[in-house]
């Protein structure tokens, strides 16, 4: 088999150009994975290129017409993901809550497939050496750890994403649901569906919607 190195050299450049114009569409600024599906994107782009630019059986226009079904799927699973928070829940999930007020949740670490050697390992890496010394942890989607000590003040909670109230942050605040719709009604929003983000840090309640 004789490679053409003109095909294979114009089927990088497609592929260059085709991931240069999902990363503008989407609004990421560069690859690195802030989710479980964004790390699934990138295996599969990888796989489509490195697996048809060698092969000469595959056309070029073919290979546009893959690279073109699968911007549309990426960018179809963004705009489900950005308008349905139940779409993101269930394909990115959510933030789990390993630590709370120094006790550590053991159900919750192995739903997250952490062992307690690995919780210690994340720990270390942020100087910390005892659970009853951390506040809060919660495991992200990406993987990583965010940590807030005892007596250390506390960052800004983002109260509401994506126009949902974070229940789990109400609590780690001792604060109610009722005492967020009070504070949003005050700052004059009466619907939460209209409100992108609202954190809350130093007593303030900061807010900014959709409009």
């Amino acid at each position: 088999m004789t490679l053409n190195y003109l095909d294979v050299a114009i089927k990088l450049a497609i592929g260059l150009l085709s991931l240069i114009l999902v990363i503008n569409i989407s609004g990421k600024n560069n690859l690195a994975p802030t989710s479980a599906s964004d790390q699934i994107q990138n295996y599969v782009l990888g796989g489509i290129i490195g697996g048809v630019i060698y092969s000469p059986a595959i056309s070029i226009l073919q290979y546009c017409i893959i690279l073109l079904i699968w911007t549309v799927l990426v960018l179809s699973l963004k705009w489900l993901k950005t308008n349905s928070s139940l779409v993101k829940q269930v394909v990115d999930g959510k933030p789990i809550v390993l630590i709370k007020r120094g006790v550590l949740d053991v159900e919750a670490c192995r739903s997250a497939g952490l062992s307690a050697s690995d919780v210690a390992l994340k720990l270390r890496g942020q100087g910390i050496f005892k659970i009853k010394d951390v506040k809060r942890a919660v495991l992200e989607q990406n993987g990583q750890l965010i940590v807030v000590q005892a007596g250390e003040e506390n960052p800004k909670y983002p109260l509401v994403t994506d126009g949902v109230i974070q229940q789990d942050i109400l609590d780690s605040m001792d604060k109610s649901e009722s005492w967020l719709l009070d504070k949003l009604e005050e700052a004059g929003y009466t619907d939460v569906s209209q409100i992108f983000i609202a954190e809350y840090s130093n007593g303030q309640l900061d807010v900014v919607s959709y409009d």
